[in-house]
């Protein structure tokens, strides 16, 4: 029997199977074959249990012992040619099921990555991983069992109905009786069931969700000594846990013994009544113990079939999610511009060339722009949700070479414009121009590889330290790795630890220190060469001694590039040629240090302490 999955029906059943048979149709031909097998395996059954009929009549209450034998033996020459139809089958749909499985997850991934950013805004990072996980094993399951075994129970349920009334047609009408009320009793079952399991789901996802939170707390718990309240909150989760499973599996345990039950008193009763059948002449004794084998079987075959109809529709429940996230539209990419690597000629002139030279260029048509890292934003208007505008006309000009800092509270628009200039969003009025050219013109991929970033929350993957820095290029060689953590200062600590570039790093750097991890994003910004830098916050987690001296290594890493600095340290935009204060998605202040000082405004109250950041 299948087990009960806790998912809602697909809201559109038809929507969800025809995007799933469009992945099994490229998989038809091994599909065929195995419906061929099992309808081979069925056959075999089926043919089998009637050669019971002629066994008893012909030969054995004959005395035909030859004929018995040959005829024996031909059933079992079916019954093999069954076991191993059986056999192949279930080998081709474990293959083609993993198949298909493994092309839903590559082109589901594969469409996740051109999602825009606004997508993971509204969606939790789990409900995202369950497309993957939980969706995808279900119709994996399904694939894997439920296509053959549903096409076999229809088959043997069909054939052994239609033997039934072959053999007898008045007896039938007992079993039919039996199999009505089976069908009544299994549909009223899985309802109970589902309410139940939908009720055990519920509690068992609030009761993982309290532990995660007391796991990921364990500071905080200890430190307010709330154990004995956790505890209590916990064991009343617990309890609703245990009493949804209990009426749960109460329901779904009693489901085989009632049909077993049913089914048995099915056969006593076709029993005498078709020894009755037999002593009046109306029916022989081969037919009866044919007759008899196939009421037996007609049990599990309906019930075989209801459930698996129940758990293909829960698999179809979730392929529809995982055809919906496949169908969300990706980001809008219709860009004609893109980078490429050039060469500087004697006479200034730009010639493309395949090799890292360290120069790049626009390329539009047969055109090259030298890319210098000119960014100007004019009257750019952006909201993320509808009348609710975070920038409001902003307009900005940083020229090549020249270091822009952003300040203000909270909220204030900051990192938006660092957002809109990777074009991580949309904006909806002005425009944003990089050497002159519309970004919306440029290929995302090529604007974004122009660009490095280094944000507050640092995020490192699963693999060596030199991994994760070259990481800002792939092609990078050894040397070039040493150099970047150099520049970002963090040469010293990677060189103190075992294993030194090859340390393994897990769990987004859990084996590291907030600031040791800082240090390597800024090395993998470091390590791409960017004709633009962003950094986001991005000595917010090291201490003041550490951020002079990358400081020092930064403005190495700044010369004669266009860098963009978010910083709540002021004494970190010290020295950029222009800082701009942002209040409510508009300008109030723009100019140097000194000049922004002189003027005595919002930045020389929050310099001087007059006015703190919200």
């Amino acid at each position: 029997m299948a087990k009960y999955v806790g998912y809602k029906r697909p809201k559109n059943t038809k929507k969800a199977l025809k995007n799933l048979l469009r992945y099994l149709g490229y998989h038809k031909w091994l599909l065929l074959l195995v419906a061929v097998l099992v309808a081979i395996s069925s056959g075999a059954n089926i043919a089998g249990t009637y050669l019971i009929k002629p066994v008893i009549n012909d030969y054995a209450l004959k005395g035909d012992i030859p004929g018995l034998i040959r005829i024996l033996l031909g059933m079992a020459g079916m019954y093999l040619c069954g076991v191993a139809a059986t056999f192949f089958y279930n080998r081709l749909m474990v293959r083609t099921s993993q198949q298909v499985v493994t092309e839903i997850r590559r082109d589901l991934f594969s469409h996740v990555q051109k999602l825009p950013l606004s997508y993971f805004d509204a969606h939790t990072h789990g409900e995202l991983m369950s497309r993957f996980t939980n969706d995808v094993e279900t119709v994996q399951e399904a694939l894997n069992g439920s296509f053959s075994m549903l096409i076999q129970s229809f088959l043997v349920l069909t054939g052994t109905v239609s033997m039934l009334f072959v053999l007898s047609w008045r007896l039938s009408f007992i079993v039919l009786v039996f199999l009505i009320g089976m069908f009544i009793f299994i549909q009223y079952n899985g309802k109970c069931s589902k309410k139940y399991f939908t009720r055990q789901q519920a509690a068992l996802a609030q009761v993982n969700g309290f532990v995660e939170e007391m796991v990921a707390g364990q500071k905080v718990e200890k430190v307010f000594n709330h154990e004995q309240q956790d505890l209590e909150e916990f064991i009343r989760r617990n309890e609703a846990l245990r009493q949804a499973s209990t009426s749960a599996l109460t329901w779904s345990g009693m489901m085989v013994p009632v049909i077993v039950s049913m089914s048995y008193v099915n056969y006593a009763v076709s029993a005498a009544a078709g020894g009755l059948f037999v002593l009046a002449g109306l029916m022989d004794l081969g037919s009866l113990a044919s007759y008899l084998v196939y009421v037996r079987q007609s049990a599990m075959p309906l019930n075989q079939f209801t459930q698996q109809v129940n758990f293909l529709l829960a698999a179809l429940s979730g392929a529809e999610r995982i055809f919906d996230m496949m169908e969300e539209k990706p980001e809008i990419d219709d860009g004609d511009v893109t980078l490429c690597r050039v060469r500087r000629n004697g006479d200034g002139s730009l010639t493309e060339c395949s090799e890292y030279t360290g120069s790049f260029a626009w390329k539009q048509g047969e055109e090259l722009t030298l890319l210098r890292g000119d960014v100007r934003f004019e009257n750019v208007v952006f909201s993320y949700t509808p009348g609710r505008r975070i920038l409001d006309g902003i307009s900005l000009y940083a020229k090549p070479g020249q270091k822009i800092a952003f300040v203000g509270s909270t909220g204030a628009g900051k990192t938006t414009i660092i957002n809109l200039i990777n074009r991580f969003y949309e904006i909806q009025g002005g425009r944003i121009t990089y050497d002159g050219i519309d970004v919306r013109r440029i290929r995302k991929a090529d604007l974004r590889r122009s660009l490095s970033m280094v944000i507050q929350d640092t995020h490192l993957f699963t693999g060596t330290i030199s991994d994760n820095i070259r990481y800002g290029r792939l092609n990078a060689s050894e040397e070039d790795v040493r150099e970047a953590a150099r520049i970002a200062n963090a040469d010293s600590f990677i060189r103190r630890l075992p294993e030194g570039y090859d340390t393994m790093l897990y769990g987004d750097g859990s084996n590291l220190s907030q600031g040791q991890r800082q240090l390597l994003a800024i090395a993998r910004a470091a390590i791409s060469h960017p004709p633009v830098l962003i950094l986001d916050e991005a000595t917010s987690s090291i201490d003041t001694r550490t951020e002079r001296l990358i400081e020092k290594g930064m403005d190495r890493l700044m010369e004669n590039r266009t860098v963009f600095v978010i910083a709540h340290r002021l004494s970190t935009v010290r020295n950029s040629q222009a800082i701009l204060v942002l209040e409510k998605g508009r300008i109030i202040e723009r100019g140097s240090h000194d000049e922004l000082l002189a003027e005595k405004g919002r930045y020389y109250q929050l310099y001087t302490g007059q006015f703190e950041l919200e």
